[in-house]
C-alpha cells in the first residue's frame, strides 16, 4: 500500500489520533490473514532484480516459516508506519516507535525534522487484530527508545530522554519531563543508545550505553553501568542481559551487572559482553545485493544471497509458553537478509553458548526485500510479535556506500516510504486468549502472578506492584519469598521487595537457605544492599553455610558476594571456591572484583595455600592478575612486600618470582604519571644475572626510592613501544590469558596436543593480514611454524575463529602476541582489524593455511 493512500490525522484538542481500518473490504482482507492461509493469496512473481512494494497480503505470501507455525498480519500501514520498536503495556496494547524521519529519501534530507512518532494500538474485538490507533507522542526527531511505565512512557529520540506522562488517562502524553538531554550521544541511528529494557533488578538498561536509568518514586535517577550491544536488549529467566552487534549475532552477561567493575585496580576481561556464537552463517532466501558491501567478493554467494550477519539486531529471549519448546531460545532479526534466525542455548557451569536451530536454514525468511524485520517483542499472547520496517532502504546515509547507492537507485528501493507492518508467529492450530487487563489487577492477584509461567505476566506483575509500593502486599510478597513453589515467583518476588525499599534481611536469609540457583542468587545480591541492617559478619556466616552445596552458578555469586560483605571473614571461602574454579576465566575476574583494597592480604593467603604452591597455568594467570592489580593500587608498603616476596621466591627458584615480575613489567606502574615512592632501595634489584637485572628493571618502572639516579634499563622490544602502544600491549595481555593462554601458553610457547608456539612464529611477526583473518575466522588443518609441521594430534584439529571479539579487543591482542616473548613486529591497530574484517565478511568457516597464502590482499 503505497504512502498516498494513508489516513490523514483526525482533529482532536488534545492531539489524539484514531485511525480506523479504511474500508470494509480491507478488514476482511486482514481478517483473512488471520487464518494462517499463507497460500490464500499470491505474491507477483518472483524477480530476483526487482523488488516492488507489495501489499500485506501479497507480503503474507512470500514468507517461509518451519512446520508447526503460521504468520499473521497484526497491523499495516496506515495504521502504523516506518516501526522501530514494539512492546505491550498491561492492558495488552501494543506501543510502537515510528521513525518516520529515517531515510526518506537516498540523500536522508528530512532527518532532523520531528516526524516521529509513538503510537498505541489496540485491539478493540478481542481477535487480536489491532484495529485502532492513537498517537501518545508526536513530533519527535528519529525516536529510537521507548518502555511503559505507570503515568506514562520513557521515550528518546535524537538525542534527549523523556519521561512522557499521560495526566489523564486518555493514551495521550500531556506533559514531558527531561531524564537525560544527551541520552542519544551522536545521535546516529546505527551509534546511540536504544533498547530501554527493564531488568529483573528494577533498573532500565540501554544498548550501545553505559548508562542505566531507575524510577524511586516521582524521581528518576542513573548511574554508569558496562556498555552493551548495539540494537537491542532483553534478558533470560535468569535476568541475564542479551544483546548483539550487526556484525555478530548474539552476545550475553555472564554476571550481573555492576559487578565486574568495582575494583578499579582490575580490568576485568570475561563475564559481561560474553560471545554465545562464533557462527555467524545466515541461509537467505533470495538475493541480497542491497547490502553496503554486496561488491566485495565473500559476501554474497554464486546466487547474490547474504552469507552471515551484517545488520544483526533485537535479540528476543522468548519466555512464554505459547510457542512450545521455543521457551530460552533466542530469536535474532536480519533485516538486510529478510530473515529471523532462531538460536538454542546451553548453560554449562558459568558459561552460556548458542547454536543456530535449524541447519542451513532460518525460522522465517521472505523473498520480499522490503521486508525488514528489525525488533521482536512477546506479549500477553504468548505470540512471537514483529516489527517490520518495510522499507527498501535500510542503511543509513552515514554509511552508504557508492555500490549501495547505485544499486538501491536502479532498483527503486528508495521509494515509497513510510509503510510498515506487524506480524506475529503462533502455532498453527493456536486461538487468541482473553484480552488482559493488569490495571484493574488486585494487588493479591498481581503477586500471584510473579509466578505465572509466562515471563511477559512476571515482568509485568514485578513492575506494576513495584510501581504501586502497596505496603498491603508485602506479607503476601513475604510469604511468596519463603514459602513459594515456583522458584521463577520467589526471584520475581524478591526483587519486587527490593524495588519497594524492603529493608528486613531476614526473608532474603530465610531464602537462601532454598537450594534453588535463581532463588539463592538474588537472596545473595540483595543482602549486599542490606549490610546496614543485618552485620555483614553475619549474613557471611550464613553465605558459607550454603557453600559445601553450591552449584557453580551459585559459586560464582558468592564470589561476587562475599568481598563485598566482610573482608576477614571472607578470605577463606573466597579462596576455597577459587581454587575450585580457578580454570574458569569469569571466577577469575569475579573474585578479582571482590577484592578491591585488600589485594595483598589475599595474595598473602594464596602465598600459604598448599595447593599454590606451584602453581598451574590458570592459578599463574590469576597470580599476575592479582599482582597487576596490586601494581595499580600504587601503595608504597604493598610494594614493599611485592618486592619482598619475589626476592624470597628467587632465592628458593621459586616459579611464583617469575609471575610475579614478568606482570609488573608488563602491567607495572610505569603506566603511571606519578611513580610509586619507597622508602628504601629494594633489595632485589642487586642481582648478579644480567637477564634478571633487565627483568626487574623492566619491573621497576615507575618505581622510585631516595638516591635512586640510574635510568630504567629496557629492552629493545620496550624501547620502541610509545605510551599508547604499551597500554594496547597491557590490555592484550590480560586477554591473551583469559582467552588464548590455555592453548598456546602463558609464554606463547604452544602446548602439547592443544596449539603450536606464537613465540618467534613467522604468523605472528609477518604480514598483519593473515594473521588477522586466522584470529577473525580460526584455522583448520597443519600449519608450518619455525620449519615445523604441526598436525593432529599434535594439536587440535581446528582452531576457532575470534570473531565475537571488537575491533578494539583484537588489535590488544595481536599487538599483544606481535610483540611479547622477544617478537619485535609492529602493533595492530584497531582501524587495520576493521578493514580486513569487512575486506573477510562472508567468511564463515576456517582458514585452512593455503587460502590464507592466497587471498586477496586487503587495500585502503
Amino acid at each position: 500500500m503505497a504512502s498516498t493512500n494513508r489516513v490523514s490525522r483526525a482533529a482532536s484538542p488534545w492531539g489524539r489520533v484514531i485511525y480506523w481500518l479504511p474500508t470494509a473490504g480491507c478488514l476482511l482482507s486482514c481478517l483473512l490473514l488471520f487464518t494462517g492461509c499463507t497460500n490464500s493469496a499470491s505474491a507477483p512473481a518472483y524477480d530476483p532484480d526487482h523488488s516492488p512494494p507489495l501489499s500485506p497480503t501479497q507480503a503474507l505470501a512470500t514468507f517461509q516459516i518451519k512446520p508447526g507455525y503460521k504468520i499473521q498480519l497484526v497491523a499495516a500501514e496506515p495504521l502504523v508506519e516506518d516501526p522501530v520498536g514494539l512492546t505491550f503495556d498491561e492492558d495488552g496494547r501494543l506501543w510502537v516507535i515510528e521513525m518516520r524521519g529515517f531515510m526518506t529519501d537516498i540523500e536522508g534530507t528530512n532527518e532532523d525534522a520531528p516526524l516521529g512518532r509513538i503510537a498505541v494500538l489496540t485491539d478493540t474485538t478481542g481477535d487480536g487484530l489491532m484495529d485502532t490507533r492513537t498517537t501518545f507522542l508526536d513530533s519527535l526527531v528519529l525516536p529510537r527508545s521507548l518502555a511503559v511505565v505507570s503515568g506514562g512512557a520513557l521515550v528518546a529520540e535524537q538525542l534527549p530522554l523523556w519521561f512522557a506522562e499521560d495526566t489523564d488517562g486518555d493514551l495521550v502524553a500531556d506533559r514531558k519531563n527531561l531524564i537525560d538531554a544527551e541520552y542519544g550521544g551522536s545521535g546516529l541511528p546505527e551509534h546511540s543508545p536504544n533498547g530501554m529494557w527493564r531488568g529483573l533488578d528494577n533498573w532500565y538498561y540501554n544498548a550501545k550505553s553505559t548508562t542505566r536509568y531507575k524510577r524511586a518514586g516521582d524521581a528518576w535517577t542513573q548511574s554508569e553501568t558496562e556498555f552493551r550491544g548495539q540494537w537491542g536488549l532483553s534478558h533470560d529467566d535468569a535476568g541475564r542481559l542479551f544483546y548483539n552487534y550487526n556484525w555478530s549475532q548474539l552476545h550475553a552477561d555472564l554476571v550481573p551487572p555492576n559487578y565486574l567493575s568495582r575494583n578499579p585496580s582490575h580490568t576485568p576481561t570475561s563475564g559481561i559482553d560474553h560471545g554465545l556464537t562464533v557462527d555467524r552463517s545466515i541461509y537467505p532466501i533470495r538475493p541480497n545485493l542491497a547490502v553496503n558491501r554486496g561488491n566485495i567478493p565473500g559476501n554474497l554467494d554464486d546466487d547474490g544471497k547474504l552469507l552471515e550477519f551484517t545488520s544483526a539486531s533485537s535479540p528476543l529471549v522468548y519466555r512464554g509458553t505459547a510457542l512450545p519448546g521455543f521457551r530460552g531460545d533466542v530469536f535474532v532479526c536480519e533485516p538486510a537478509g529478510n530473515l529471523i534466525k532462531r538460536n538454542t542455548i546451553a548453560e554449562n557451569g558459568f558459561t552460556l553458548t548458542a547454536e543456530a536451530a535449524y541447519e542451513a536454514s532460518e525460522f522465517l525468511a521472505s523473498t520480499d526485500e522490503r521486508f525488514r524485520p528489525v525488533a521482536l517483542a512477546s506479549g500477553p499472547s504468548g505470540a512471537l510479535y514483529i516489527a517490520d520496517m518495510y522499507r527498501g532502504i535500510i542503511q543509513h546515509g552515514a554509511y552508504m556506500t557508492p555500490y549501495l547507492r547505485e544499486v538501491t537507485l536502479n532498483r527503486k528501493l528508495d521509494t515509497p516510504v513510510h509503510m510498515g507492518r506487524i506480524w506475529r508467529i503462533v502455532p498453527d492450530d493456536w486461538q487468541p486468549p482473553a484480552s488482559t487487563a493488569l490495571s484493574e489487577a488486585s494487588g493479591e492477584a498481581l503477586v500471584a502472578m510473579l509466578s505465572h509461567e509466562d515471563g511477559w505476566y512476571r515482568d509485568v506483575a514485578q513492575r506494576l506492584l513495584v510501581e504501586q509500593a502497596d505496603p498491603a502486599t508485602i506479607p503476601l510478597l513475604e510469604t511468596v519469598v519463603i514459602k513459594g513453589a515456583n522458584p521463577l515467583g520467589r526471584q520475581h518476588a524478591m526483587w519486587t521487595l527490593a524495588g519497594m525499599d524492603y529493608k528486613d534481611p531476614a526473608t532474603f536469609l530465610a531464602a537462601l537457605k532454598t537450594e534453588n540457583d535463581l532463588v539463592q542468587i538474588a537472596a545473595l545480591r540483595i543482602l549486599e544492599g542490606l549490610k546496614k541492617r543485618q552485620p555483614g559478619a553475619k549474613i557471611a556466616e550464613v553465605t558459607t553455610d550454603i557453600l559445601s552445596s553450591a552449584s557453580s552458578a551459585v559459586q560464582l555469586q558468592l564470589a561476587l558476594t562475599l568481598g563485598s560483605l566482610v573482608k576477614t571473614n571472607s578470605s577463606s571461602p573466597l579462596l576455597g571456591i577459587l581454587s575450585q574454579n580457578v580454570h574458569e576465566p569469569v571466577m577469575r575476574d569475579a573474585v578479582m572484583s571482590s577484592l578491591h583494597n585488600w589485594e595483598m592480604a589475599f595474595l598473602e593467603a594464596i602465598w600459604q595455600a598448599p595447593s599454590w604452591q606451584t602453581p598451574d597455568p590458570n592459578q599463574s594467570i590469576f597470580l599476575e592478575m592479582l599482582t597487576t592489580a596490586i601494581s595499580n593500587r600504587q601503595q608504597p608498603e604493598e610494594m614493599t612486600q611485592l618486592f619482598a616476596k619475589i626476592e624470597a621466591a628467587k632465592a628458593n627458584n621459586n616459579v611464583r618470582a617469575d609471575i610475579l615480575v614478568d606482570a609488573l613489567a608488563v602491567n607495572g606502574p610505569k603506566h603511571s604519571d606519578t611513580p610509586t615512592m619507597l622508602k628504601t632501595r629494594p633489595t632485589l634489584v642487586a642481582s648478579s644475572d644480567a637477564t634478571w637485572q633487565t627483568r626487574v628493571a623492566n619491573a621497576m618502572q615507575g618505581i622510585s626510592w631516595p638516591g635512586k639516579q640510574a635510568a630504567p634499563v629496557s629492552t629493545a622490544n620496550e624501547q620502541t613501544m610509545d605510551a599508547q602502544t604499551q597500554a594496547l600491549f597491557a590490555a592484550g595481555r590480560q586477554q591473551y590469558l583469559a582467552g588464548c593462554a590455555g592453548c598456546h601458553g602463558n609464554n606463547g610457547a604452544g602446548l602439547n596436543r592443544f596449539a603450536p608456539p606464537l613465540a618467534s612464529s613467522e604468523w605472528v611477526t609477518g604480514d598483519p593480514t593473515p594473521l588477522i583473518r586466522l584470529v577473525l575466522h580460526g584455522l583448520e588443518g597443519p600449519i608450518t611454524v619455525n620449519g615445523k609441521n604441526y598436525d593432529a594430534p599434535e594439536i587440535l584439529p581446528v582452531m576457532p575463529g575470534h570473531s565475537v571479539l571488537d575491533d578494539r579487543e583484537l588489535s590488544a591482542i595481536l599487538t599483544y602476541i606481535r610483540r611479547a616473548w622477544d617478537n619485535n613486529a609492529t602493533p595492530i591497530d584497531a582501524r587495520t582489524v576493521s578493514r580486513v574484517r569487512h575486506r573477510s565478511q562472508g567468511r564463515v568457516v576456517p582458514w585452512t593455511v593455503d587460502e590464507l597464502l592466497n587471498a586477496p590482499e586487503v587495500l585502503e
